[in-house]
């Protein structure tokens, strides 16, 4: 199962890395996984093929280049605006106990919040036979192309933000064909940002608490994503560690499968434009917010889990506020 990268040099040049294993080479002839992934739909082949095809141009270490800096988002688009980020959520499972008192107040005919009854719904529906449509899960629009950012970048949360929050999460990455086909390139570790204060305050604000930026860890993993993955996320704050967890995914941990989840997404034609990328966040059950932790600016948010070689870092900033006003013409 081969990962992608994307690498810039120091003087601005763009080049596609392959990684299998512990072993890393640039990929002769391309400069990006847009392109690569634009031959590949043309030509009727996987990612994969066109990689083995088109030979190695020098070995290369991953982990050094990570350190220098030197390695983007696994995916982007020259036009900003041409990159869609949503997301779903109430999608993973979480603790058994969580669970268990939620199926305990449905017995006892106690009343539930919304978010808890489409929990239950993606719990009983989520995972449709094929051919079947399952149950629609909650859905969220977080950006453009300009609020995506990659590994070892800032994540910055706007002056009026009441959070920053971290969210470890597997996003799928999308291209859409000349015949408005979506095709899966893959899937990235992800920091889906979120301001979780906003959103506790009324869940009727999700939608703005959402409206930020959202990091992608730097591998894009071609194929299926394993049916779990493991993972750690934790805060450092002056170098200590201030919060660490466990988080789980992969559709074994999850109450919707990821087809039934891409279904819900693309079913929408204004999501099958040709030519567009789509990142999408598939949700987690784990916060450090949900700790009682608050973030500060300068702490550092790290991501980690197989089988992504590499980790997701980034300092959480906070945007200077600047004066917006709307003018009559």
């Amino acid at each position: 199962m081969i990962r992608l990268l994307q690498h810039r040099s120091d003087g601005g040049a763009r080049r596609l890395i392959a990684a299998d294993g512990e072993r890393a080479w640039f990929v002769a002839g391309f400069s990006d996984v847009r392109g690569l992934a634009s031959e590949a739909i043309e030509r009727g082949q996987t990612l994969a093929a066109i990689v083995a095809g088109a030979g190695e141009d020098g070995a290369v270490d991953i982990a050094a280049e990570l350190a220098a800096g030197r390695l983007l988002a696994p995916i982007d688009h020259p036009d900003s605006a041409r990159l869609l980020m949503t997301g779903t959520g109430l999608t993973h499972l979480g603790s058994a106990e969580g669970r268990d008192k939620m199926h305990k107040a449905a017995a006892a005919g106690e009343a539930l919040t919304d978010s808890m009854r489409m929990f239950l719904e993606g719990v009983e529906g989520g995972k449709p036979a094929p051919g079947e449509t399952g149950q629609q899960p909650e859905w969220f629009y977080k950006g453009d192309g300009t609020h995506l950012t990659g590994p070892g970048a800032a994540l910055s949360m706007p002056a009026f933000a009441q959070d920053g929050g971290e969210e470890p999460e597997i996003a799928g990455i999308y291209m859409i064909g000349p015949d408005g086909t979506p095709f899966r390139l893959g899937f990235c570790l992800a920091n889906e940002f979120s301001d979780h204060v906003t959103e506790r305050h009324n869940y009727l604000w999700l939608a703005h608490s959402k409206l930020r930026q959202a990091a992608l860890g730097p591998e894009l993993l071609v194929g299926d994503l394993p049916s779990e993955v493991r993972g750690t996320s934790r805060i450092r704050r002056n170098g200590a560690v201030l919060w660490e967890k466990p988080f789980l995914s992969g559709e074994a941990n999850m109450s919707h499968s990821i087809a039934n989840l891409e279904h819900h997404h693309f079913k929408y034609p204004l999501f099958r434009r040709p030519g567009d990328i789509h990142v999408h966040f598939f949700g987690t059950a784990t916060l450090s917010f949900s700790d009682g932790v608050q973030t500060e600016p300068g702490d550092v948010f790290e991501i980690e889990a197989a089988p992504f070689a590499l980790p997701l870092r980034n300092t959480l900033v906070r945007a200077e506020q600047k004066p917006v006003s709307v003018r009559a013409l």
